[in-house]
C-alpha cells in the first residue's frame, strides 16, 4: 500500500483532487480537519482535556463541541492556538496511524490523507509521498470568494494563517498546478494515480 498526503493552501483545489482520487478503485481517503472535529467530540479524554483548558463552555448543552466559541477564543492568539494544537494533534496522529494500519489489513492500495497543516502537525514522515496542489494567489482568492461568499480581505486573512506554497514546495514529491478546468485537473489526477499505483 502507498500512502499519500495531499496538502495545499485554501482555494488550491486539494479537496477536489482528494475527491477525484477517492473515486478510484482501491483507494481510501481521510481528512485531517474532519478527523480533528470528530475526535474533539467523540474522544472522551480529548473532550475532558479541552474542557480543562478552555472551560465548560467548550461543550454545548446538547453535548456537541462549541466550535464557534472555541475558534473565537483562540483566533489571533498564538499561545491559545498552540495550546489547542498540543491537545488535538497527537490524538489525530494516533487515529491516522490506526487508519493506515486498518487500510493495510483491508487490502487498500492507496491511502490518501488531506491535510492543510502538514508542517505544523508533524505527520509528513508518516507518508510515502506528499502531493502539493497549487494555483496562483489570485486564482485561489477568486475561488474562495465565490465558494464561501466572503470578501477578498477575509480570504487574505485566512491565507495569512497558512504556510505559503513556496514553503511547501520543497517538501512535495508531486505537484499539481490547478489553474485550469476540472477536466484538465482530472487528467492530471489520473496520471498521478497511475504513477502511484505503479509504485
Amino acid at each position: 500500500m502507498t500512502t499519500l498526503a495531499i496538502t495545499g493552501g485554501i482555494g488550491s483545489g486539494k479537496s477536489e483532487v482528494a475527491r477525484m482520487l477517492a473515486e478510484k478503485p482501491g483507494v481510501r481517503a481521510a481528512n485531517a480537519d474532519d478527523e480533528a472535529k470528530r475526535l474533539m467530540v467523540e474522544d472522551p479524554q480529548l473532550r475532558a482535556a479541552l474542557v480543562r483548558k478552555f472551560g465548560e463552555e467548550t461543550i454545548l448543552d446538547d453535548g456537541s463541541l462549541n466550535r464557534a466559541g472555541l475558534a473565537e477564543r483562540v483566533f489571533g492568539n498564538p499561545a491559545e492556538v498552540q495550546a489547542l494544537n498540543a491537545l488535538v494533534h497527537p490524538v489525530v496522529r494516533e487515529a491516522l496511524m490506526g487508519a493506515i494500519e486498518q487500510a493495510k489489513r483491508d487490502g487498500i492500495i492507496l491511502f490518501i490523507y488531506e491535510v492543510a497543516l502538514i508542517t505544523e502537525t508533524d505527520v509528513a514522515e508518516v507518508f510515502d509521498a506528499i502531493l502539493l496542489v497549487d494555483a496562483s494567489v489570485e486564482t485561489r482568492i477568486a475561488r474562495v470568494m465565490a465558494r464561501n461568499r466572503i470578501s477578498r480581505g477575509e480570504v487574505l486573512a485566512r491565507m495569512s494563517h497558512q504556510k505559503p506554497p513556496d514553503v511547501l514546495r520543497p517538501l512535495a514529491d508531486y505537484l499539481i498546478e490547478n489553474a485550469g478546468s476540472l477536466d484538465l485537473l482530472r487528467g492530471k489526477v489520473d496520471d498521478l494515480f497511475s504513477t502511484l499505483v505503479d509504485l
